[in-house]
Parts: structure tokens; sequence; C-alpha cells
């Protein structure tokens, strides 16, 4: 079961016609939903599930610039000044503080990596610092051995993902959108050529553009309307704990183990390294798109056959929009969490601080992150369906990225002059022989 996540009230009324119909409840859905209130425009969120019921509550919570790929960059900054301004945006405490992101640096390649993104960064002036000796165990208070370096982002931050989306989608209804909780998109009407439709399991919504913000639902969905969308999914495992006295402060990454101090003084932890990905009929479908892929991440995914394989077996790639569709036969992906994972993580986060030791595990949890075979999104424009947007695939990095992802997809669909450029981020990039380049590299 995911963690508890607050709750909103859904509008009741569900109207024929809107200018945007934003599919997905989650960071980037009801961010794009919020820009579009904001400029006037016309917009309907519709959730299969409830506000942020998948993977926008599950993350770990870091808002990083911190190792991100060049191509994300100009993006996550401007999602950082955003965030900064969230509790002011939404009139609500999302739990947003700048503490920084800290990667330690095992080993000498470490090292190397940290400098040339450093170096990469500069442009961005962020405040990137290499930190060594007396100013990386002061970044690792109580920490019971030492490191040769360490990345430091001291303008990064982090905030609670149980309340963000949620915060998002009730200033969005402030603002004069229309949030419908538990309404799944059963499909995308056209009308020469463009879409001019959604079909929900209430009904029909007459619309000039539509928002795919699905996280891992979205291939699924484009599948069903003939859109070749290349997404997989990997397992993330999450746990909680009860109030640690004295921890550490910075949102830290090391293979062994990930932590942040959240707001009641507890901490998220998982697993730095090592991923469980379930095979499933798209690993072969996409097998080729994500080979590169794969093979850099041979040592650390961990390939399953699990439950999730034998619900995607079962599951049509397309269904009359007249009857229930995959979205309602299953609202919310709550795969159980890999405890072998979770164990790891906490026994390395042991031996690290040893004040851990006896520290009450609240909670665990486990969530589907969307990936691409690039580890880069999707914010596009889909050029097979004029008026469909898709932003997607932010492969365990999108929570700190989804409000200027989710304005991004807002000023796409609706013809705006992009604040960030889009091309990075279009989904013909698998298509139309560009070189693939993997990344990131932290």
């Amino acid at each position: 079961m995911g963690p508890y996540v607050d709750s909103i009230i859904s509008d009741e009324v569900m109207p024929a016609a809107t200018s945007v119909v934003v599919i997905g409840g989650g960071i980037v859905g009801t961010f794009a939903a919020l820009t579009l209130a904001n400029r006037g425009i016309p917009v309907v969120l519709c959730e299969k599930g409830y506000i942020a019921c998948e993977q926008s509550s599950r993350n770990w919570g870091w808002c990083r610039q911190a190792g991100r790929d060049v191509r994300e960059m100009p993006l996550i900054v401007q999602s950082l000044q955003l965030w900064r301004d969230m509790n002011r945006l939404t009139e609500a405490d999302t739990g947003f503080r700048e503490c920084g992101v800290l990667y330690v640096g095992e080993s000498e390649p470490d090292e190397t990596r940290f400098a040339a993104w450093a170096d990469m960064a500069k442009p961005y002036d962020i405040g990137t610092r290499i930190v060594r000796g007396a100013d990386l165990a002061g970044l690792m208070s109580g920490a019971s051995r030492t490191y040769a370096c360490g990345l430091y982002v001291p303008t990064d931050g982090c905030a609670e993902p149980q309340r963000a989306a949620p915060a998002i989608a009730r200033a969005a209804q402030r603002k004069g959108a229309i949030i419908l909780a538990h309404c799944a998109v059963r499909g995308i009407e056209r009308s020469g050529g463009r879409a001019a439709a959604v079909i929900t399991e209430r009904g029909r919504i007459t619309c000039d553009a539509v928002v795919l913000a699905g996280g891992a639902w979205s291939s699924l969905f484009c599948a069903s309307l003939g859109i070749r969308l290349p997404q997989l999914k990997v397992l993330s495992s999450v746990m909680r704990t009860a109030p640690v006295a004295e921890g550490p402060d910075p949102c830290t990454y090391m293979d062994a183990v990930g932590y942040r101090k959240r707001r009641d003084g507890g901490y998220t932890i998982a697993s730095g390294a090592g991923y469980v990905a379930p095979f499933v009929p798209d690993s072969l479908r996409y097998l080729r798109d994500f080979l590169p892929t794969i093979r850099k991440e041979r040592d650390s995914l961990r390939l399953r056959v699990n439950a999730q394989t034998l619900r995607e077996l079962r599951t049509p790639r397309s269904w009359p929009l007249d009857r229930p569709s995959p979205f309602e036969a299953e609202r919310v992906l709550d795969p159980a969490p890999n405890r072998t994972l979770n164990r790891e993580a906490l026994a390395a986060m042991i031996r690290l601080y040893p004040q851990f030791r006896d520290v009450h595990i609240v909670q665990q949890w486990g969530g589907y992150i969307d990936v691409t075979p690039d580890v880069v999104p999707y914010i596009s424009p889909v050029g097979t369906m004029p008026g469909l947007t898709v932003a997607t695939g932010f492969s365990g990095h999108g929570f700190g990225i989804g409000p200027a992802a989710g304005r991004l997809a807002a000023e796409l669909a609706i013809g705006n002059t992009p604040s960030a450029d889009p091309t990075p981020f279009r989904a013909s990039r698998f298509s139309d022989g560009s070189p693939i380049v993997i990344g990131p590299e932290i």
C-alpha cells in the first residue's frame, strides 16, 4: 500500500466541453492544469484514481539540479525557481525547503564524473561545489566513515510528495480548473485528424487539445491510439522511518543508499543502485530501443517475472470506448516493494549512521517509474495526432522537474511560446534517425 496522500475534493459536475483536457493527476498533470487555469484557459483534469496516487507520491521527494542531464538543465533550473515559490503559488505548505543535494564520491571515476558535471553546470550558476575533508564531513554529520569527495549543490532542495500535487490541484481548482478524480479517460476521438474530444467513463468532453501526463500508463494509452511510444516500467522501493535525532540534513546519494530528511524528522530511505524491472510484453516490443540502456545498466538491472508480467499479458492494447478500459480495471499501480533492496539500504544507512540502528520503520512501499530508452522525458506534441501533447517518461526524476515540465506541456498544448526549448524532449527522436545519447551520467 502506498503512502498516505493529502486528499482533495473532486469536482462533481463534468462539463460537456473545455479547451484542454489533462489526463493524469500527478505533479506534471496538476501543474499543467494550474498553468492553464492561471492563463485563463478552461481546463479539465481527469485522474482515474486519486490525485498523486502513483509515483508522484511515492518518490524520494528530491528537487534536484545535481546530476541532471545537460538537456534537462534549463528546465530544472526553472523548476527550482517554481519550487521556491510553490507555497505562495498554492497557498499551502508543500514542504519545500532548500536543504542541498549531495552526491558522495566512492571512487576515482566518481570524482572524474563530478568534475565534468560541475564544469557543465557552471553557466547555470547554481552554486555547485566539489567538497572534501571537513566540508564533506559537515554535510554528513555523524557519519561513521569519511569519503574522498562529494558533488554538492546547495541551491537544491526537497518537498513532501504526499502534499505537493494535491496542493497544486487545489490551487488549480481555485483558479477555475475542473478536477475529476476517479474518472478514467478511455480514449480520444478525432475530427479532421485532430484530437477533438476525450471519452471518459462518465461521458464525452469536447476539447481543443489534450495533455497526456499518465506516467507509467502513457505507453498503453498511446498504443490504443496507434501511437508507438517506447517506455518501460521500473519498480522503485522506498521506506520511511520514525524521527531520528541529529540526523544528516542534505538529501544524499550513494550506490548503497539514498536518503532524505522529512518534515516530520523521519527519513525516506531507498537503495541508490539496483533496479527491478518486470518482464512484460513491452520488454520485447521495445527491446531494440532499450538495448543501449540495458547494456549500460546490466550490473544493476534485475529483470523479474512478477504480478505485473501476468497483468500486462492479459491487458488488451485497444478497446471499444463504450466499454470499461484497462484504466478502470486497475486504477492504481500499487506494487509490493522489493524488501530485499529495502533491507540492504537500511543496513547501509545503519553502517553509515549508527544512530539509525534502532529506528522504527513506519512504512514501506513500491511504485512504478516510467522510463524512456535515453532516460530523458517526452514533453512533446505527437505528430501523428495533432492536438495531443505527451509529458511522460521522467525516468525516476520527475518530481523535482515536474512543475516546469507541466508548464512546458501546457504551453505546447495551447501554442504559447515555450518557456524552455522542447527539442530535446520531442517524442520523434526515436524514429527520426537522431543519435540516441543515454543520460544522465551521475
